[in-house]
């Protein structure tokens, strides 16, 4: 993938929500003035990939205590110069939830969510912000997730208790797509 695919996908993205589809045009802006855009080194900012983890019945989400920044996040990370930022979303939560690949279902290839976030400074590194990519998988909620040393915890959440973790309006809108789609399944399971 190169950064024309990141644009490719940027431009197929479609939102209902007016603070995410602001993001999209702006990430498109700089993915396409920014070569080195997958570099951390970039400032003041660069993109990363992340994955919205569900279980199979869409009831509950995967949760990690990020040790570093100390909050509640969902699996992902830095793309350290890879132009594939699904394969960066999948790389991270396999490495972060403790899982093999094997053990993690790509739902759709598209975006599922786009979030630009601020990041404050943390040793060397300045104030910055991370265009965040973030795709939709599963994993099954009876596995066993061993978690890595990047987390303090990796745990199972309701949905309806995601913002008692994180109550950012970019987890918000990643429940609320949830509730949305599993709405929609059990409509077409009872059809």
């Amino acid at each position: 993938m190169h950064r024309q695919e990141l644009l490719r996908l940027l431009q197929h993205h479609s939102t209902r929500f007016m603070e995410e589809a602001g993001y999209v045009n702006r990430a498109r802006h700089f993915v396409s003035g920014h070569t080195d855009c997958f570099y951390r080194h970039l400032w003041p900012m660069h993109v990363t990939g992340s994955a919205w983890v569900v279980c199979p019945n869409r009831e509950r989400v995967l949760m990690l205590h990020h040790r570093k920044h100390d909050q509640w996040f969902q699996p992902g990370g830095h793309a350290d110069g890879d132009a594939d930022i699904l394969r960066v979303a999948l790389r991270e939560t396999s490495e972060e939830t403790g899982l093999d690949a094997s053990h993690i279902r790509l739902l759709h290839e598209d975006v599922f969510d786009v979030d630009i976030h601020a990041i404050l400074a943390v040793g060397d590194e300045p104030p910055h912000e991370h265009i965040d990519i973030r795709f939709l998988v599963e994993i099954d909620d009876e596995l066993e997730i061993p978690g890595n040393d990047e987390s303090h915890d990796v745990i199972w959440v309701e949905l309806n208790n995601v913002s008692r973790f994180n109550n950012n309006r970019s987890t918000y809108r990643m429940v609320e797509k949830t509730r949305l789609m599993r709405n929609h399944y059990a409509g077409w399971r009872a059809a």
